[in-house]
């Protein structure tokens, strides 16, 4: 047993999956309450409980499935989600098994002088709990969805990531063009080494369904676009790396200071006192979020952030230097490089 907030937890030891699984207590008297006051059916004991906990084993099976698909950094964010939904829906069906006790059922209590306005009431929260257990089966789709986005800029190994998929993106570049060169050579694919024959088939019917006078294997745009991505990588690749060798620095301003945490990859700004609601329009305006774990306004670390901070005035460095200008190298703005040149 386990014990959190003052609350007696179970919790299961599941063999086929490394996620540890915290069930919240379901309240079984509420449970048993609710199914006479609208149903003519006794009530099974641990019924209650069992359908909550084969919900949370279902979303277990979900988070396992999305840990095989998500790099291992968003893991621990996965298992927080599951002990989320395991929380919320225990205290969402809780909520509902003391809702449904309320007023019994016109079935079960009789026409004659039935309370109306009471169960109008109870018809209401039920309503109110529906959208809330809507809500919290939607943290099964944040359970799929993590660690599907894009390559995070603050990744320990985002430059890594970034390089590998580059290389795929080179690597299919070169395939197409030499694929359409082995067509326009032999005005067909059969034979064509640098295909299987399901390729093959898909990319004959792909052709012959085409709009093109003159189709080949792989349309320009499919180059063009693939060629633009590499390009759009390349370039973030190269400002990742510019932004690891600057070795970025923080400053003091009236009121508060700013930090470069290089380990969190953000530029954290703590106040002395809470920014008004102009200056918070500003920092948002700027990019800057409150993060309440932290205490601390803050955005990703980068050029662009130094650059932002300085738009700022209220947050200018004591020493009257602007904060690009307090940056070791490297923080001339690219419009300024292209314009040098």
């Amino acid at each position: 047993m386990a014990e959190r907030n003052g609350e007696e937890i179970n919790q299961k030891n599941m063999d086929y999956t490394g996620i540890p699984v915290m069930y919240y207590p379901i309240n079984e008297d509420a449970a048993r309450r609710a199914k006479e006051m609208n149903s003519f059916f006794d009530y099974q004991p641990g019924s209650a409980t069992a359908e909550y906990r084969r919900c949370v084993d279902q979303a277990v099976q979900i988070a396992e499935q999305q840990k095989e698909r998500a790099d291992p950094i968003y893991h621990e964010k996965i298992d927080r989600l599951v002990d989320t939904y395991a929380r919320k829906l225990a205290e969402n069906m809780n909520k509902g098994y003391e809702i449904d006790a309320r007023v019994p059922s016109v079935m079960i209590a009789g026409a004659s002088n039935f309370p109306t306005r009471k169960k109008e009431k109870q018809n209401n929260a039920r309503d109110k709990n529906m959208e809330e257990w809507r809500q919290v089966q939607g943290l099964l789709d944040q359970i799929k969805s993590t660690g599907m986005g894009g390559i995070r800029s603050d990744h320990p190994h985002a430059v890594e990531q970034l390089e590998q998929k580059l290389a795929r993106l080179e690597n299919t570049q070169k395939l197409m063009k030499d694929v359409n060169a082995f067509y326009r050579k032999n005005k067909s694919l059969d034979g064509c080494p640098l295909l299987d024959g399901e390729r093959i088939q898909r990319l004959k019917v792909s052709m012959e369904n085409s709009w093109h006078p003159e189709p080949k294997p792989f349309p320009s745009y499919l180059l063009t676009n693939n060629s633009a991505e590499i390009r759009r990588l390349k370039a973030r690749i190269e400002e990742l790396k510019q932004c690891a060798e600057v070795g970025f620095c923080g400053w003091e301003f009236d009121g508060g200071k700013a930090v470069a945490n290089q380990e969190a990859g953000r530029l954290q700004l703590l106040f002395e006192e809470k920014p008004s609601a102009e200056q918070r329009a500003l920092l948002k305006a700027n990019g800057f979020r409150w993060a309440s774990k932290a205490g601390v306004w803050q955005r990703m670390l980068n050029r662009q952030a130094i650059h932002a901070a300085g738009r700022i005035g209220f947050i200018c460095p004591l020493s009257g230097q602007k904060p690009s200008e307090l940056q070791p190298k490297g923080m001339e703005p690219k419009k300024e490089k292209s314009m040098q040149r």
